[in-house]
């Protein structure tokens, strides 16, 4: 009797540890379960955040909140954003473009400048920039190559450049060209 004694209390031993560890489970899963839904929730009241309208009372306010966010919206070293648009129109092909724009956002870490090359044989460059500052644009462009009346797949190659006008990365963005007559 004293062996079937022992193995009852064995037996009582391992299913309390077992009954333990199975409410330990379920609490660290009902906090893990908590935890997720809180964070989905803040990340939904975010979203959600309208704009403020701007009164006399709460101007600098307003203007402060877009200045801090303008600073946190900064850019990487080593990446940048080029705004422009993807198709330039010429009435010539030997006069400046009426509608193209290529403007480096003040945001950019470094100055870039860019080249324009023919799609279908990119030896051939049509057009070289002068380094554009952070926050400058450029407009009037006027190609270097003159083109016959025609539209003209092209790809623009930027160059992100350090101070001594060493690139520090390139990006390629794809640019058609129209030349009316």
């Amino acid at each position: 009797m004293s062996d079937n004694t022992v193995k009852d209390q064995g037996s009582k031993k391992t299913v309390i540890i077992v009954v333990i560890v199975a409410v330990v489970m379920v609490a660290m899963l009902a906090t893990i379960i908590v935890l997720a839904s809180s964070l989905g929730k803040k990340d939904k009241a975010e979203e959600e955040l309208r704009p403020v309208m701007v009164t006399e009372e709460n101007a600098e306010e307003v203007v402060e909140q877009l200045i801090e966010q303008e600073k946190a919206a900064e850019v990487a070293p080593g990446y940048y954003t080029v705004t422009m648009n993807t198709t330039w129109h010429f009435e010539s092909g030997d006069v400046a473009s009426y509608d193209a724009i290529v403007e480096n956002v003040e945001g950019n870490t470094n100055d870039v400048y860019f080249d324009v090359l023919l799609e279908s044989d990119e030896s051939v460059v049509l057009y070289k920039s002068p380094i554009i500052p952070r926050g400058g644009e450029l407009k009037s462009i006027t190609l270097d190559q003159v083109l016959p009346a025609g539209t003209y797949p092209a790809v623009v190659e930027y160059n992100l450049v350090d101070e001594n006008q060493v690139t520090l990365s390139t990006v390629r963005v794809g640019l058609t060209i129209i030349v009316e007559n």
